[in-house]
């Protein structure tokens, strides 16, 4: 059954390309990007997409990237071709065709003769932790798999931005640990912190709130020494958890000292007591910082049955965060991140984007779901959590964790003031349009695309659920009003 709130009023953007769910990590890592594809496939289903703005995901250009992360390392990993495809093509080269190379592998041969003469490579591979680990091992695709994930968020950025939307969603991405020049915990780029830097341009104050079981490091980091973002996590945290940072009295530094708030917790905590610790000291931070956007990072690791994490919530429970955080009002950012049970994953982001459109569900996964298979053994939306789990967290060391932070707090002036500076026309890359009427006009003119091209990028094949649509540049389809 779904239920619909009294506010479902918001414009909810969402954004997706059925391409993000056929990239692999490889057959025994965790990370799967085919859980964003399941979520899709149910919020198609249950027919949330009716209520959304669809956004075709874009990749993100390198300038785009280097707005962050160290130029060198950007164009290393755009260039990045792993030894096993380096040797396959110099091998498949050599012994095909008499030695004469294909004229359709002639350029990547060059590609590969080139990178694989660099007596750099091997250096650079330690150096930037890309394909030297089996955390961040390189696939087919990875620069792609990157610009995806970033283009989208930096692109939920603009939707806020614009006033196009109220609330925008991106689950492929919340890729919160890689740094400035260095990949880390399954992350190559942070599409995090380019959505964060992107919304700095117009918003005085952004508020980054992260209920992933692994500590937000590489958000906090960047923003470690500035008072403007600050970063709020709720993680798992202690006997040597990845990444071992996040400990209560991280604060930040400089002027950005108290503008980073950690929230370690121990294993086996259940709704109950995260949701009072996330109200208590979530509250106190709108309350101080009054932040002009929030950006979540809804890591579902968090979730009971998780692969890697050990805390214990329950969708509902997880599902509570962000109808909390949706109350305040303030433009809202959905992001994914973790999460290694994908059939949970995929449960939970497709319930928080009812939450987000004002709709509860609750309801068997629809048959004729292509991921159905998936949900054997409970094809229900939600499962139950794990009865008989110790929850490690005492009730006074949880208290002593919310007057710790709010003494934290007491140090902030209350909503930091900045100086504005003049804002480009346009937010979107290589389309610095003032100067250009023309153009203006071809960009705000909207244009018909066909329902089959529209069924296509959604994976919709059900004709029962054929759709009026309007396209601009990347939107998909409009909320039905």
């Amino acid at each position: 059954m779904i239920q619909a709130d009294s506010d479902s009023s918001r414009r909810v953007a969402y954004f997706y390309n059925r391409l993000i769910g056929k990239f692999h990590y490889g057959k025994e890592h965790p990370m799967k990007p085919k859980r964003i594809a399941m979520a899709h496939s149910l919020i198609v289903n249950f027919g949330l997409y009716r209520s959304l703005d669809v956004y075709l995901i874009r990749e993100a250009q390198l300038e785009e990237l280097k707005k962050f992360h160290d130029p060198e390392y950007i164009t290393y990993l755009s260039q990045y071709m792993s030894d096993n495809k380096v040797n396959f093509v110099k091998e498949y080269c050599s012994t095909n065709n008499d030695g004469v190379i294909p004229e359709n592998l002639l350029e990547e041969y060059r590609l590969i003769t080139k990178w694989s003469q660099n007596k750099n490579t091997k250096n650079l591979n330690a150096e930037y932790k890309v394909g030297d680990s089996a955390d961040n091992p390189t696939f087919s695709g990875l620069f792609s798999y990157c610009q995806f994930s970033a283009g989208a968020s930096i692109d939920c950025a603009h939707t806020i931005l614009t006033g196009q939307a109220d609330i925008a969603i991106n689950w492929s991405g919340g890729l919160h640990h890689a740094k400035k020049k260095e990949a880390a915990g399954f992350c190559y780029i942070n599409d995090i912190v380019l959505c964060i830097l992107e919304l700095l341009r117009i918003y005085v104050r952004v508020l980054y709130v992260d209920i992933d079981c692994h500590h937000g490091d590489g958000v906090e980091e960047a923003f470690y020494l500035t008072n403007r973002v600050m970063t709020l996590s709720f993680h798992q945290y202690g006997d040597d958890f990845f990444p071992g940072t996040g400990q209560l009295n991280s604060v930040g530094l400089g002027v950005g000292r108290y503008y980073a708030v950690n929230v370690p917790l121990k294993p086996g905590i259940s709704d109950g007591p995260y949701l009072d610790l996330f109200k208590k000291v979530t509250s106190r931070v709108m309350e101080t910082f009054r932040p002009d956007c929030v950006v979540v990072q809804c890591g579902a690791d968090s979730l009971s049955l998780d692969q890697l994490g050990a805390l214990n919530l329950s969708i509902k429970g997880h599902g509570q965060c962000i109808t909390y955080m949706k109350q305040f009002g303030v433009p809202l950012i959905l992001l994914g991140g973790g999460g290694y049970t994908i059939q949970n994953v995929s449960r939970c982001w497709a319930y928080e984007t009812g939450i987000c459109l004002g709709q509860s569900i609750d309801e068997p996964i629809p048959t004729n779901d292509i991921y159905y298979k998936n949900y054997r053994g409970d094809f229900h939306l939600h499962f139950p959590i794990q009865e008989n789990v110790e929850n490690k967290n005492k009730a006074e060391d949880l208290n002593k964790i919310v007057s710790q932070v709010y003494d934290h707090l007491k140090n902030l002036e209350n909503a930091p003031g900045i100086h504005f500076h003049d804002v480009p026309y346009s937010f979107y890359p290589n389309m610095d349009l003032e100067n250009d009427e023309d153009n203006k006009l071809n960009m705000d003119m909207k244009q018909e695309i066909s329902l089959g091209e529209l069924e296509q990028e959604l994976g919709i094949s059900d004709e029962a659920n054929a759709i009026s649509v309007n396209s601009g540049s990347r939107k998909l389809h409009s909320k039905e009003i």
